[in-house]
């Protein structure tokens, strides 16, 4: 192929701008990216030969290999990985397939950019080359092509690139960076070998650089012919856990989820018995951007016997804990291994039962520890990741038990961290229910009328506002033998909170109540299944509720919100016939137009108190007004 001048793709082109003209903070990070690829590359050609070794050639030892040219001002990053053909060249260094192109120029056009650490994220991390260089080339063959397929690609980060065939006798890939005026610190062994160590020790493969000895003339250290390994050459999981530093465990999850602040917390183990593997995993300090996407892969990589396989492999770990990060290297899984066989492995079922219960472990050593500090990470762990955990309530039974133990939730005695257990301690001596309410905000949980009867007995009722507590409860039922039970459900029955006197009261109002009890429900008979007096009100004249067993009105909404069917039921008025507006609404008995007109005016009330939406708002304002005007 003559040479060729091509151009960028259009992201690539924002991306290159960006990276030359925002990226500054931390030029080093442009080694780390590039010697990451050149494992990767390895990775993939040690794949591929699982099926093909005639791939290895005459080559069987991989590894990569950093040198520089302080005359040419060059440094050059090598593998003898994969390669890569011409048509893989053009695709692979022009265009960006990745959906994450968008939000990583957004992070670097935001408050973040000058943030480099960014770029390895997305999957951009080749770019970060023109950090500190003007110019970067690439010679490549792909492994199993013939000397005469080589290509060599080269740009200088504006809008076009150029491809050309060369002659390549290895396979495998060198990437030349002819550093811009101004970068010389790096022409110089220390520096690199120094950012090779801290960013790339746990690289399973040998990084290799030219050993330095001391020029007389030149008065300083030069590269001599022989090579030396700079990296400890061991992936960190394999190595024991006393020769590891906590700042090590740290530098490597960094590495490995291009994260810039130190996980929460971490596991380390070697694990024997029907299955043998290794687990190194990690819980992130902060949630990533795609935190609700429940199809996204996962965030754990598997190795085989140090081999690595697949880097996102969720079969690994239940949905519920995407957010996980970590390695886990399997002594009993076939090289070849697939998707399809992940699902159905019973080492692999092993594995992630093993893996589950052990993410679980360290999240409860946080939550139940002595330490103030360890209980601080757990409250901020909840507070970017609590909601995600309630979906393994309802998806993972076996640990149902272990989940529920670990939720957290505000309530009318605290605004945050308030456990079932804490609750259950703080019950009333003959409380036998857990109450909670559901409602879109913790304002409008706070505020709803239903919580009057148990704010005034001093109870304690859980303020559930997240999304996907509705679904979560509907396999939750109870804690510790004591039954959750909504407050906006069913009748009020306080049981042995309730004293006699209170009960003979209530049934004494309801039924001298009743005429007006009887009016009402024919006034709102096409939007009421029911109008029944209740004790649950204190301060306010009405309130919706649902029939046990039936659909929260929260829960009916949030269908409605994301576009699904929720069933047309009616709810329940409750009315407070003590209140002033009540009592109002009664002696009004023999003026049907006003009596109907008032008791739409409650309803209407009712149900705006408890977060709904009104059909007809406007019908609405113009009873209010009407009322005003009579008034």
């Amino acid at each position: 192929m003559d040479k060729q001048t091509l151009s960028f793709q259009a992201e690539v082109k924002q991306i290159l701008h960006l990276v030359t003209h925002s990226l500054y903070s931390n030029k080093e990070i442009f080694l780390r990216e590039l010697v990451s690829n050149a494992s990767d590359a390895c990775d993939k050609l040690r794949f591929e030969a699982l099926d093909k070794p005639q791939l290895f050639e005459d080559a069987p030892n991989l590894e990569v290999r950093v040198w520089y040219d302080a005359e040419k001002k060059t440094i050059t990053i090598r593998d003898n990985g994969i390669g890569m053909s011409a048509d893989e060249a053009v695709s692979h260094l022009g265009t960006i397939a990745k959906s994450g192109t968008r939000e990583f120029m957004n992070k670097l056009e935001g408050d973040q950019k000058k943030d480099a650490n960014l770029i390895g994220q997305f999957g951009v991390g080749f770019y970060s080359g023109f950090i500190v260089a003007d110019r970067m080339t690439v010679e490549t063959r792909r492994a199993g092509a013939t000397a005469e397929e080589g290509v060599r690609w080269s740009s200088e980060g504006t809008g076009d690139f150029e491809v050309e065939t060369i002659t390549r006798a290895e396979r495998g890939t060198d990437v030349i960076l002819h550093l811009r005026e101004g970068e010389e610190e790096f022409l110089s062994a220390w520096k690199l070998k120094s950012v090779i160590s801290k960013y790339s020790d746990h690289i399973s493969l040998p990084v290799l650089m030219p050993k330095t000895k001391w020029d007389d003339e030149k008065k300083d250290t030069v590269p001599t012919d022989e090579w030396e390994t700079v990296n400890k050459a061991a992936a960190l999981w394999t190595r024991s856990k006393s020769d590891i530093t906590d700042a090590q465990y740290q530098d490597f999850y960094k590495q490995l989820s291009y994260d810039q602040e130190a996980p929460l917390a971490y596991t380390h183990n070697r694990v024997e018995g029907r299955s043998e593997y290794t687990q190194l995993l990690y819980v992130p300090a902060k949630a990533p951007m795609d935190m609700w996407n429940r199809d996204k892969r996962g965030g754990v990589k598997l190795y085989v016997k140090r081999v690595f396989i697949m880097d996102d492999a969720e079969a690994l770990m239940p949905v519920y804990l995407r957010f996980v990060k970590g390695v886990i290297d399997s002594a009993d899984l076939p090289l070849n291994v697939s998707r399809e066989l992940l699902q159905e492995s019973r080492d692999v079922k092993a594995i992630r039962e093993g893996s589950t219960k052990r993410v679980l472990g360290m999240l409860e050593s946080l939550a139940d520890s002595e330490s103030a500090e360890d209980r601080e990470k757990y409250a901020k762990f909840w507070g970017e990741f609590g909601a995600v955990l309630k979906e393994g309530v309802g998806e993972d039974h076996a640990n149902q038990e272990r989940l529920a133990k670990l939720l957290r939730f505000a309530s009318t005695h605290a605004d945050t961290g308030v456990s079932f257990a804490d609750y259950v301690k703080r019950m009333k001596e003959g409380q036998e229910e857990i109450y909670y309410i559901t409602a879109d905000t913790l304002s409008a949980a706070k505020n709803s009328p239903q919580l009057e009867i148990f704010r005034k007995k001093g109870l304690e009722v859980l303020l559930l506002t997240d999304r996907v507590d509705e679904w979560m409860l509907s396999h939750l039922y109870e804690f510790d033998g004591k039954p959750l039970q909504s407050v906006a459900k069913g009748g009020v029955d306080l049981g042995k909170l309730q004293d006699e006197e209170e009960k003979k009261q209530a049934e004494a109002t309801a039924e001298a109540f009743k005429p007006t009890l009887d009016k009402l429900k024919e006034a709102l008979k096409d939007r009421a299944k029911d109008v029944r007096t209740t004790t649950r009100l204190v301060d306010s004249p009405a309130c919706i509720v649902v029939e046990e067993g039936d659909m929260s009105s929260h829960l009916a909404r949030l269908l409605k919100q994301s576009g699904q069917a929720a069933p047309a039921g009616k709810p329940i008025l409750e009315v407070n016939a003590e209140h002033a507006l009540v009592k109002r609404l009664e002696a009004m008995n023999q003026d049907e137009g006003s009596f109907d007109e008032l008791a739409h005016i409650l309803f209407d009330q009712a149900l705006l108190a408890e977060g709904g939406q009104l059909e007809d708002p406007a019908a609405y304002v113009a009873r209010v007004n009407k009322l005003l005007v009579a008034a």
